[in-house]
């Protein structure tokens, strides 16, 4: 009973000091307030406007133009990609689509989410939303998982009619992430998130050179806290109390079964 009472009480002083670390081994996105909202987009991937998560950017364009971003995503994180488009008073039947790219610009399917959506004549906005899968710290070579670093949205008109093109319309684009934490955790990670620019910058501090010549990298937005992508998971905290709950049970279990020992003392023989 003394071991079973010291184990309770071990296992009560993990649970407390393992609750606030996984609360905080994946830092969950926020609108940071030392940039404003972008008011404009990128023509093309290289040209993308940055936007941080939690951020509402806002573009005014012309029907028939692509309009590029790019955002941050980090392993265990479920980005939500939602986009609003405003259309002119008069304009025919339109189609519009949001895509979503990886780091490799391998496009990426949404898991579930409006990603293309039909307004008829007179509508005057219209919702788009393409919710990703959870982002993996690390994958086969071959697998087209979502891996953490810099996510490119492409918003365009598909199938526009003559009488509509050169229309000016306005656009609206935002981006949140669920941490998903342990559950998505998997046994390995990327040396290095598929940001622009990364393996310049690699090869830069390898060469030496000087730290004022790193303009090459064309990424610059990441998450808040850095990227955490790495070995460690609250997977990790979850697996250490089941061992010590697994540890009691067998010893109360010893307890229960192991009787009274020996009597004290043996009846003669008759």
């Amino acid at each position: 009973m003394r071991i079973t009472t010291a184990l309770g009480a071990a296992l009560l002083t993990l649970g407390l000091a393992a609750a606030p670390a996984a609360a905080d081994s994946s830092p969950s996105p926020s609108p940071s307030g030392s940039s404003a909202a972008p008011a404009s987009a990128g023509t093309s991937f290289r040209t993308a406007t940055e936007v941080e998560q939690g951020q509402t950017a806002t573009a005014s364009a012309s029907t028939g133009d692509y309009l590029y971003w790019s955002f941050p995503a980090d392993a265990k994180q479920r980005p939500t990609v939602k986009a609003t488009v405003k259309l002119p008073q008069t304009h025919t039947t339109q189609t519009w689509q949001v895509d979503v790219y990886d780091g490799l610009r391998r496009r990426q399917a949404c898991q579930y989410g409006a990603q293309t959506r039909t307004a008829d004549a007179g509508t005057s906005s219209l919702e788009l939303t393409c919710v990703l899968r959870t982002v993996r710290a690390w994958s086969e070579p071959w697998a087209n998982d979502p891996l953490p670093g810099t996510y490119y949205v492409r918003l365009t008109a598909v199938g526009v009619q003559t009488a509509d093109l050169g229309q000016p319309v306005d656009a609206e684009l935002r981006v949140e992430s669920k941490d998903i934490g342990g559950a998505a955790a998997v046994d390995g990670w990327l040396a290095e998130p598929l940001v622009p620019g990364v393996a310049v910058t690699k090869q830069q501090d390898k060469d030496g050179k000087d730290d004022s010549k790193k303009a090459a990298v064309l990424a610059s937005v990441e998450p808040d806290g850095g990227w955490s992508s790495g070995w460690w998971s609250d997977r990790w905290v979850w697996t250490a109390i089941g061992g010590v709950l697994a540890a009691l049970a067998g010893v109360g279990g010893y307890a229960l079964t192991r009787g009274r020992g020996r009597p004290s003392h043996v009846p003669p023989n008759v």
